[in-house]
C-alpha cells in the first residue's frame, strides 16, 4: 500500500470512527432521556445534553475531514460553544436547586447500565481517533478524539453518582456528577471561545 492509499485508508477510518460516535450519541439522547425522566436525574439529563452537544462536535469533524472550509468550521465551533455555555447554566441552576431541596433522585438500572456500556466505547472511539488523527496529522481529529475520551470520563463521573445513589443512598451524588459535567462545559467554552481571538 503506498502513501496515498494509506492516507485514503486512514481518512475513511477516521470517518468511521465519527460516523459511530454520532451514532452512539443519537441512540444515546433517547436511552438517557429515558433514563433521566423515570429516575429524576439532573445528571443524566445533562449527560443527555452532552451527548447532544458531541453530536454537533462529530459533525464539525466530518466537516473538516470532507474538506470543507475554515469559516464554517468556526462558525459550527461557536454554536458548540454556545450550547457548552448553556449546557451549564442549566446544570448550575437545576444541580443548586436539587441540593437545596434535598431532592433525592430515584434509582436507574437503565442508566447505570448505559453509563457504563458508554464509557468503555467512548475509551475505545477515544483511542481510535488518537491513532488515526496522528497518522494523519489532523489536529481536528486529534482534539476531538480527546473531547471523546472526556465524554467516556463523563459517563464515569455520572455511572458514579448513580451508583452511589442506588449503593449507599448517597442521592447527593447525583447533582455532584452535575457539578462535574458544569466544570467540563465551563471549560468546553473557554477552550472554544479564546481560540477563537
Amino acid at each position: 500500500m503506498d502513501k496515498t492509499e494509506r492516507a485514503a485508508a486512514l481518512l475513511r477510518r477516521g470517518f468511521t470512527l465519527e460516523y459511530i460516535t454520532l451514532a452512539w450519541n443519537v441512540v444515546g439522547i433517547v436511552v438517557l432521556a429515558i433514563a433521566a425522566i423515570s429516575a429524576r436525574s439532573v445528571a443524566l439529563a445533562g449527560f443527555g445534553l452532552d451527548s447532544l452537544i458531541e453530536i454537533g462536535a462529530s459533525t464539525v469533524v466530518v466537516w473538516e475531514l470532507s474538506g470543507t472550509g475554515e469559516d464554517r468550521r468556526r462558525r459550527a465551533l461557536k454554536l458548540i460553544g454556545v450550547g457548552f455555555a448553556g449546557l451549564a447554566v442549566y446544570l448550575l441552576v437545576q444541580s443548586t436547586w436539587v441540593l437545596v431541596a434535598c431532592y433525592h433522585p430515584r434509582h436507574s438500572p437503565l442508566g447505570i447500565g448505559w453509563t457504563a456500556v458508554t464509557a468503555a466505547v467512548m475509551f475505545a472511539l477515544a483511542a481510535g481517533k488518537a491513532r488515526a488523527g496522528a497518522a494523519l496529522d489532523n489536529p481536528v481529529l486529534k482534539t476531538e478524539g480527546r473531547v471523546t475520551l472526556i465524554d467516556g470520563l463523563l459517563a464515569a463521573a455520572v455511572l458514579l453518582g448513580l451508583a452511589l445513589n442506588t449503593a449507599v443512598g448517597w442521592w447527593w451524588a447525583d447533582p455532584a456528577a452535575g457539578y462535574v459535567l458544569v466544570y467540563y462545559a465551563v471549560r468546553e467554552v473557554r477552550e472554544i471561545f479564546s481560540a477563537d481571538h
